[in-house]
Order: C-alpha cells, then structure tokens, then sequence
C-alpha cells in the first residue's frame, strides 16, 4: 500500500503549520520545497533544528525535497554552476533528516531538445557520480516546463542515465499540461514510467472553457483520472509515497510564474484551506478503491 505525504509550502511557510496539517490527517511525511520564505538550498542550521523540534515525537517524516536542481537555462554557465551548489546542499539537508530523494530536473524546456540531447544528458554524468556516491536518489520529474516535458522524454532520458540512483517523480497532471506533446497521464504515461517510479506527485487539472488554458483545480474535479491511476498503484505494489501538490487556490489562479517557480508566501497564500479541500477529496478516492 502507498502512503502519503504533502508538499510542506502548498499548505503554508510555516512549518507547524505543516506538521499540524500532516497530523491532523494522519500523514507520514512531509516533502520539503520552501520554508519560512526559504528555498531548501538556503535552510540554515539553525532552521533546520528548529524543523528537527517540531517534528520530534510526532511520528512524521521527511520523505524527500523537492529541489529546483536544473531548472535553469542550459546555455547560462553561471546558473549550472549555481545548480551544483544547489544540489549539494539539499543533499546535506535530506541527510539531516534521514532521507535520500532529491526531485531534479533538466533545464527549462527548449525548441530544439533533440538537436542537443546528448547535451542534456552529459549534464548528468556528474550529478550521477555525486548521488552514487552519497547515497541519494535523484528523482526526476515530468515537467512541461522542462525538456524532460513528457513521460515517454523521461523515460528516454532515465534509460540512457541507466543508473540505480536515477529514477522518476511522476506526475500525471504534468503530463496533461505538456499540451500536444504528452500522452494520456493513466494508463499511458503511467504504463511507460511506472518501474522506473520512486515518487508520485498528486494534483489535477482541467482546461478552462471560456480561455482554452489548462489550469489547475481541486483534485477529483478535473481530467486526471485518480480514481484509476491510484487503484493501479494498488495492483501494482507500489508502496512509496503519493505528495499532494495542490497547486490549486479557491479563490485566485496561480500565474505561470509560480507554478514553475512554487516557493514563498505569495505562493502558499491561501493553501491551507485549498489543501484541506484537496486532501480530503483524496482520501474519498482512496476509500473507494481499497
């Protein structure tokens, strides 16, 4: 059975807040991506004792963060360089916190992915070398965002990496933003990604009717089918965590800006209460199926 978690910032920036919301509906772990207006890389010590705090005699864990490694532009040599700083340092904060899943990317998207594919994977061999040798899985993402904006590119990409410290984060709403390029999330995406998976993403999404867009709503109240996607898991053993990303606020629309950038106040306004509405709205699907 999978068991789930919450990505801390879509419910507020305040960590007890977090961990008040993963006890009250009995969640196992939280997944760390901004705290206290903070990007993982830039915890301090003395937060994240002040996490270690709260969380004591709780029983909830930290399964993973949720970096921003390599979503930056594949040309700035600048921000690579940046990125390797990142990346180690939330290596040494999942460490703190006895986890060893770091969510990664692989550079915003670009026209011209296959032209410069072997370039795009190079880029990995010494995050590879980094992760191996500290013990960390590297769990890449589905993105529309990024050049790995599909299933069928992550699974291409995680093939030729062809390392046990590589594997997916899979999303199936993201699949259905990466518009024209994507494919059904469940059965389809999921069926190319599924024993490659280490982590699964929770969010939906539909396409607004007056503008054409795709955003995001309140999970169950869109196109992703959850209720099959989630029964699979089941039948297919799967036994590590479900996050909820919510993604999703009541009363304003997330500008694009944030949902490919999430962190911050302006962010996690308002999440709680869509959170709230989101969790529980899973947890009717789950009933249903076990």
């Amino acid at each position: 059975m999978f068991k789930i978690s919450v990505v801390g910032d879509e419910v507020s920036q305040d960590f007890q807040s977090v961990v008040n919301f993963a006890a009250e509906f009995n969640l196992g772990a939280i997944e760390i991506r901004s705290v206290w207006n903070k990007p993982p890389q830039a915890l301090t010590p003395r937060d994240i004792d002040q996490m270690k705090r709260v969380l004591d005699g709780t029983g909830i864990s930290i399964v993973g963060i949720a970096s921003p490694f390599l979503k930056c532009d594949i040309d700035d040599t600048n921000a690579r360089n940046e990125h390797h700083g990142i990346l180690h340092a939330c290596i040494d904060l999942a460490k703190e916190f006895d986890a060893n899943l770091i969510r990664t990317f692989a550079f915003w998207y670009m026209d011209d992915v296959e032209e410069r594919w072997s370039e795009i994977v190079a880029a990995y061999d010494e995050p590879v070398k980094i992760a191996e040798s500290e013990g960390i899985v590297l769990g890449l993402e589905n993105e529309a965002s990024t050049s790995l904006a599909t299933a069928k590119m992550t699974e291409r990409f995680v093939s030729e990496i062809d390392s046990p410290n590589v594997r997916v984060v899979w999303d199936p709403a993201n699949e259905f933003h990466a518009e024209g390029l994507g494919e059904t999330p469940y059965p389809d995406g999921y069926e190319r990604l599924k024993r490659m998976m280490v982590h699964v993403h929770v969010k939906d999404s539909a396409k607004n009717s007056a503008t054409g867009k795709i955003e995001c709503v309140a999970i169950g109240e869109g196109v992703i089918d959850w209720q099959n996607q989630l029964r699979a898991l089941l039948d297919d053993g799967y036994d590590g965590y479900i996050s909820l990303e919510t993604h999703w606020r009541p009363a304003r629309k997330l500008d694009e800006s944030l949902l490919n950038r999430p962190g911050g106040s302006t962010f996690s306004e308002t999440g709680e209460v869509a959170s709230q509405v989101c969790m529980k709205n899973l947890l009717a699907i789950i009933e249903k199926i076990r």
